[in-house]
């Protein structure tokens, strides 16, 4: 593996006007070629939109492993009943079709960035004049004693949707009366902010209809988390008594787990639990430290078109990013790809780049139709992508305003979806 660290020369953010003449291509063939690593809300909104607004100029290549793309926001809506495991799953036959998309169906294992390849664990080395990677998150090694992807049956983390997801929930069905459900939530930074809460929420309201005298046990290492006084309000009025919360004052920075014993140490204090939901401290997707463009956990971007300040012909999308104040969450990385997308089109074929601007919305649902939400509107900067101005729901709402949140919501996701895959 050719790791060349050439150039640190996107340390400063690139312009406007520096992308809207084509790029030279190293080899001299005649159509230039972006391969795209992920086919998330990052890689497939970026794959679509080169693509679509290149009208063939550009020969654009999806890699992504799954052919069945679950998406992580909303599965916890399909942990507490509220949508179908098949509602949350897209495939990717109409960006091949429609817009004629390579899409390969195959893990990314090396990039050469000296070469500019990218080589697939099936044996094709795949050329590039850009290289797009979108690749989520992996779990760092260790991060919770005792737990690794080997006891991920045990002990699910959930947090990658799909086969995940079913099995937590099939868990928590199978409760035992009076159970307790335990949750080990991730320190920061890590994917979905509010996910880790609006899981608690939705396993209260199954544990609610069917195990009401069930118990919920959070133990998180943070002093504080996103929308935490909106959460807190809604498990008092919707599941009092059901969930206690141990922070880092009451050991939640010191935590082991069991998954044979099924048991929970809390600073030395043993917990016998029946369902355990391990959700560990996370890190860019493994092919962007392969590739030589993480610091540490991620992978630091220009905020200007979300390349690499190891390589500029290299842009990092979504969770895996460093880049600033956006949360790492679908909506965001969907906005950054649109950027991306359109700074990546400009730079090899010479068409007008707008300056970079970025939006996030997160929702919650907390009960039947309690939905709140949080967002805000960024600009980039020359070191960082910059919170504008931002928004998030009052606590003490009345129902018709979360009613109507949860409902916008459910068009966001219909809205996004299509963004990606049709």
């Amino acid at each position: 593996m050719t790791l060349d660290r050439r150039g640190f020369l996107a340390a400063t953010v690139a312009t406007a006007a520096s992308l809207s003449a084509p790029a030279v291509l190293a080899d001299g063939h005649g159509k230039p070629r972006v391969v795209v690593i992920g086919g998330g809300a990052g890689g497939a909104t970026a794959a679509r939109y080169i693509a679509r607004d290149s009208k063939g100029a550009i020969d654009v290549t999806l890699v992504e492993p799954t052919r069945s793309y679950f998406t992580c926001f909303f599965s916890n809506l399909y942990i507490g009943g509220f949508t179908e495991l098949d509602d949350i799953g897209h495939t990717y036959g109409t960006l091949a079709a429609k817009y004629a998309i390579n899409v390969v169906h195959d893990w990314a294992v090396d990039v050469d960035r000296s070469a500019r390849t990218v080589s697939l664990a099936g044996g094709a080395v795949l050329p590039y004049d850009k290289l797009i990677l979108s690749p989520g998150i992996d779990f760092v090694e260790d991060a919770v004693p005792g737990w690794s992807l080997a006891a991920q049956n045990a002990m699910p983390h959930a947090y990658k949707a799909g086969s995940q997801s079913e099995l937590l929930k099939a868990q928590i069905m199978a409760m035992p009366q009076g159970g307790r459900f335990a949750m080990v939530a991730p320190p920061n930074p890590f994917r979905c902010p509010p996910g880790p809460y609006e899981r608690i929420s939705m396993v209260a309201h199954v544990l609610k209809q069917i195990n009401p005298t069930a118990k919920i046990l959070l133990i998180d290492p943070k002093e504080k988390y996103s929308k935490q006084a909106l959460f807190e309000e809604g498990w008092d009025r919707h599941y009092p008594g059901m969930i206690e919360r141990l922070g880092p004052d009451f050991g939640g920075e010191t935590v082991s787990v069991d998954p044979a014993a099924m048991t929970v140490d809390i600073d030395g204090t043993v917990e016998k639990v029946d369902v355990c939901n391990v959700i560990p401290a996370q890190q860019a997707g493994r092919i962007a430290h392969l590739a030589g463009v993480t610091d540490g956990r991620w992978a630091p971007v220009n905020a200007a078109d979300m390349s690499s300040k190891a390589d500029p012909d290299v842009h990092v999308l979504g969770d895996a990013a460093a880049q600033g104040d956006m949360p790492k969450s679908g909506f965001a990385a969907n906005s950054q790809a649109k950027v991306c997308a359109m700074a990546v089109r400009g730079a090899l074929t010479g068409s007008k780049v707008f300056p970079a601007k970025f939006t996030n919305t997160c929702w919650s649902l907390i009960a039947p139709e309690d939905g709140v939400k949080v967002g805000a509107t960024y600009e980039a900067t020359e070191d960082r992508i910059a919170k504008v101005d931002g928004f998030i729901s009052d606590t003490g709402e009345d129902a018709v305003t979360r009613r109507a949140t949860y409902e916008e919501s459910v068009g966001w996701y219909a809205g996004i979806t299509a963004d990606m895959f049709s």
